[in-house]
């Protein structure tokens, strides 16, 4: 009877052993989307953060790329402590993998929070940025993400094309008699700018404001599903870590 129990336990340790595994293969593959989802936002779609009073958006995508480097690392660790089947191994992945449970699940809620606030935040601030630092020593970054954004959404100003009016660029003199950008027209030549007729510019009803937002918006609900989907998947790693352990130690003994 002891030899029928023994024999049970030791394929019961078999079986968790090469489920946690697969579980660790699956694993490292999501780590890497989750660092590639991070670098995506940083690297491609971080045009418009210059235009951004909060840096909660920044926050998230660097919660990822950290995430995605320890899921990596942890995987691995994961499949040397399954193998070789040491308890220390194990409670030290457990614990990693709890924390990287924790830092998604920031990542995700930083996420829905920001989606939640975001167009208060536009409203308040995305008139003054393009207004006072459009063109102004030191604000490169914003006058590119200004001219990127009109260009790519079709759109001239926060509201409306009026909001130019407001500008300090506009009114020093410097524009050269431009009353709005040269990117605002719909076809780009030097100068275009000092036309503001229909014809020649985007009059977008609700302005660049409406872009910005759905476009942060639709990112950031890929940030908080990628970050939540990842952390769900990870409880079942953590119970499987929990059942080896367990299993390993009515071995032991």
């Amino acid at each position: 009877m002891g030899e029928f129990g023994e024999k049970t336990t030791t394929c019961g340790t078999i079986c968790l052993k090469y489920l946690l595994f697969t579980f660790n293969c699956c694993f490292w593959l999501a780590g890497l989307a989750v660092m590639a989802v991070g670098i995506w936002t940083l690297a491609l779609k971080s045009d418009y953060i210059s235009l951004l009073a909060s840096g909660t958006y920044l926050a998230t995508a660097y919660i990822l790329v950290v995430a995605g480097v320890v899921v990596m690392v942890t995987g691995v660790l994961g499949c040397c402590a399954t193998f070789k089947e040491r308890r220390d191994l194990l409670r030290l992945y457990f614990i990693l993998l709890l924390l990287i449970f924790l830092l998604e699940i920031i990542a995700g809620v930083l996420a829905y929070v920001y989606y939640q606030q975001l167009n208060a935040e536009l409203k308040e601030n995305l008139k003054d940025t393009m207004t006072k630092r459009y063109r102004q020593l030191g604000h490169e970054g914003v006058t590119s993400a200004v001219d990127k954004l009109q260009q790519e959404f079709h759109c001239c100003g926060s509201n409306n094309s009026q909001d130019w009016r407001d500008s300090e660029w506009i009114r020093s003199g410097e524009a050269g008699g431009r009353v709005v950008p040269d990117s605002c027209c719909k076809t780009v030549v030097a100068g275009c700018g000092q036309r503001d007729h229909a014809s020649n510019i985007y009059k977008v009803e609700g302005g660049c404001i409406t872009k910005l937002e759905t476009f942060i918006q639709e990112h950031l609900r890929i940030i908080g599903a990628v970050g939540l989907g990842i952390a769900c998947v990870q409880v079942f790693g953590m119970i499987f870590t929990c059942c080896l352990y367990k299993s390993l130690k009515l071995e032991h003994y």
